[in-house]
């Protein structure tokens, strides 16, 4: 985040680091209440998280210490969507980001993508109370690669 200058009206200029980073896919770990936890942010309302989504960061997000902060991935995405109203496809995005970066193979991950994640968060936004996503889930392929 030291690396990034963020303007007044909003614009943000990344630095050599920070491009580097979003530019290779460098996956960013974010645990919202450990941070606050441990001093890293003041707030969840504070945490970059959303600022790292807005320029597409690889962004993924964890409980890291799940039982000293009392959390879940749920309580996680629950604060997050409260305090950025996020959409009903962002924790999709979040998750599918997590999975592109597990140490596993490159076919198996997107198998997991494409049958696992993405039909159970279609599930859940056709129960939901917020009705349908405005947006359709994509299929990513092996031509377009885990971008």
């Amino acid at each position: 985040m030291d690396d990034i200058e963020v303007a007044d009206d909003g614009t943000a200029k990344l630095g050599r680091l920070a491009s580097f980073v979003r530019d290779r896919r460098i996956p960013l770990e974010r645990c919202p209440r450990s941070n606050v936890h441990t001093g890293t942010v003041p707030s969840v309302a504070a945490h970059p998280i959303a600022l790292l989504r807005r320029l597409n960061f690889r962004v993924t997000v964890k409980t890291d210490n799940r039982l000293m902060s009392q959390t879940s991935m749920t309580s996680e995405f629950t604060e997050l969507v409260d305090h950025f109203h996020f959409a009903l496809d962002d924790p999709q995005w979040f998750t599918v980001n997590g999975m592109k970066s597990v140490f596993i193979p490159f076919d198996q991950r997107l198998a997991l993508i494409n049958e696992v994640l993405k039909p159970g968060h279609a599930a859940l936004r056709s129960e939901s109370l917020f009705g349908p996503a405005t947006h359709q889930a994509t299929t990513i392929n092996t031509n377009q690669g885990l971008t």
